[in-house]
């Protein structure tokens, strides 16, 4: 029988056109400080749209996905509506 891993996708609204890497990682809970999403975008850890990604200001727009290597879960960016 095989290991199946089952990935989950969180929603991550933003109000703003774009959201940095680092600050959807401790916006999501993917990390708890802005010097752990730098550590983990720093060291590889963090792939963007299915690729790694080392740039801690990479702005991401709804549509982008992020997802930490040794995660089952993707964080895709959404828009959020105003009232």
């Amino acid at each position: 029988m095989e290991d199946v891993k089952q990935e989950t996708c969180q929603s991550v609204p933003i109000v703003t056109e774009w959201i940095r890497l680092d600050a959807l990682l401790k916006l999501a809970g993917a990390a708890d400080t802005g010097g752990e999403a730098k550590v983990l975008i720093q060291s590889g850890r963090v792939l963007v749209n299915d690729e790694v990604c080392l740039q801690r200001g990479k702005k991401l727009r709804p549509g982008d996905r992020a997802r930490l290597l040794d995660s089952k879960t993707e964080y895709a960016v959404s828009q959020r509506q105003e009232p």
